[in-house]
């Protein structure tokens, strides 16, 4: 625990791409609210120059500055270090894991966390042996706004029974002008738009649609189709259709097409709710349309500094000082069925990546 009585976690963040530069900026930032205390104590990335830019930019604050490594394997054994975080290509996801919990450090990983479903129980029976936390990262989630409007719909039912769901997260990528090494366009780091963005779209319709997570979840059936380039999809649509009321979630993604603020629609029987923001990742507001009521809504908004990776970072902290070896919001079975629709997706969309059967 830290003098403040707050549970405290020492970070050791591999890779330093986009997204750990904003995990890392998010720890250090001074929040009033805070649920945790965070440092920084190692960094790992492929090279130390490297390194070393991502900390002069990000982070340039921290005092003591964190410890940086070329080796991976440096921050997995670092002894003042408790959890790593993973914000490495898909494709890498499972041997990090892997790595960091043999050396017995608990684990955040990135979405997506693996890139199916036989990586991710691997994972997870590695971490269940060595009694070590471990979390897909799915941010969203853990905002705030999308708990409220989670209540909301569910609990306060004000928009009555939901029927449909629209979630769109499209991005003007250029996929044809990048290199074959690409993230983004590379089959082998598990490139395509299902696993970077329809995650997010597949997300809203499952956290819609229905209050519960896991196993205890109804399972939708997976209709799919994908638009496909050199083996990896540049669209996805991915419908979920419950059995018990046939309900609808439409969830789509494109790498041709920014999509607009208003990224998700959920009708109801009573009226309809429009969700906006950047991205599908990263909500900002939703407003609540009762049939009617006043065509201008009731809009709802959450302040929220920085890009918002804090809120899961908290949680996590929490869970570990209670002893808990997975988070409720985010439990292994429910990463385990979000895989599983990606899984489907892929197998009838066309998709594929090395190693697929």
């Amino acid at each position: 625990m830290s003098s403040e009585g707050l549970p405290s976690l020492r970070w050791g963040i591999i890779a330093t791409g986009q997204i750990s530069s904003w995990f890392a900026s998010d720890l250090t930032l001074l929040r009033p609210n805070a649920k945790a205390k965070h440092t920084i104590t190692a960094i790992g990335s492929s090279s130390r120059e490297k390194g070393e830019a991502f900390v002069a930019r990000w982070i340039p604050d921290v005092s003591p500055p964190p410890k940086v490594y070329s080796s991976y394997d440096q921050v997995f054994n670092h002894p003042d270090v408790d959890i790593i975080y993973v914000g490495t290509p898909n494709s890498f996801h499972k041997q990090n894991c892997l790595d960091a919990i043999a050396a017995g450090k608990h684990v955040l990983c990135e979405k997506a966390f693996t890139l199916n479903v036989r990586e991710a129980e691997e994972v997870f029976n590695a971490a269940r042996e060595k009694g070590v936390f471990i979390m897909e990262a799915m941010w969203t989630r853990f905002f705030p706004l999308v708990r409220k409007l989670h209540r909301l719909v569910h609990k306060d039912r004000v928009i009555g029974d939901v029927h449909r769901v629209f979630a769109d997260l499209g991005l003007d990528q250029d996929i044809s002008s990048l290199g074959p090494d690409s993230r983004l366009k590379n089959p082998a780091l598990g490139a395509g738009t299902l696993l970077d963005i329809c995650i997010y779209s597949i997300t809203w319709g499952l956290l819609t649609m229905d209050s519960r997570t896991g196993e205890s979840a109804e399972q939708p059936v997976i209709k799919a189709v994908q638009t496909l380039s050199h083996s990896i999809d540049v669209a996805s649509t991915v419908l979920l259709l419950y059995p018990s009321t046939q309900k609808q979630a439409i969830c789509t993604s494109t790498a041709m097409f920014r999509t607009p603020d208003v990224f998700c629609r959920i009708e109801g029987t009573n009226g309809h709710i429009e969700v906006q923001g950047v991205s599908a990742s990263c909500p900002t507001a939703f407003t609540i349309f009762i049939k009617g009521r006043s065509s201008e809504g009731e809009r709802h908004t959450v302040p929220k500094p920085g890009h918002g990776l804090y809120w899961e970072a908290d949680a996590v902290a929490q869970d570990i000082a209670a002893g808990r070896k997975e988070n409720a919001i985010m439990p292994w079975s429910e990463t385990l069925r979000v895989l599983g629709i990606l899984d489907e997706a892929r197998r009838q969309g066309g998709a594929r990546f090395p190693g697929d059967d």
